[in-house]
């Protein structure tokens, strides 16, 4: 379990994809433990809001895709859950390494108008090319 004030267990350790909750894991006072892929069974969306990305676990065709995993303290953690939107929600996340953590997943409607990116291998990858893409005022 998780020590008073301190980090907890695995499994309040969110891959955030660094994505747009990063602020308030910071806010929380979470802190980054590593940058490391998913397993290679995941599919990576843009939802249609262009603001969050959207991590589908397949049993075909899918990816390793980067991901971050933070801590965030236990008696953090249910406020933190209040700031997520569906259709995104916490859940088991395989890490290429074979071991599991709680992270960011999307239910399986994510998929429906959203636009798959999982051949950016990565929320930040995506995010970097189509900042690129933008034109300069």
């Amino acid at each position: 379990g998780a020590r008073p004030g301190g980090p907890s267990d695995a499994p309040h350790q969110p891959p955030a994809r660094a994505g747009p909750l990063n602020k308030e894991l910071v806010r929380r006072r979470g802190y980054l433990v590593s940058r490391t892929r998913t397993a290679p069974r995941y599919r990576l969306y843009a939802l249609p809001d262009g603001r969050r990305p959207a991590l589908v676990r397949t049993d075909a065709g899918g990816a390793a895709i980067e991901a971050e995993v933070w801590s965030l303290s236990a008696r953090e953690v249910g406020g933190f859950l209040a700031t997520i939107a569906p259709p995104l929600g916490l859940g088991s996340v395989e890490l290429d390494d074979g071991t599991w953590v709680t992270g960011f997943v999307a239910e399986g409607i994510a998929t429906v108008g959203a636009t798959d990116i999982t051949a950016f291998g990565g929320w930040r990858s995506y995010r970097a090319r189509m900042d690129g893409n933008r034109p300069t005022v």
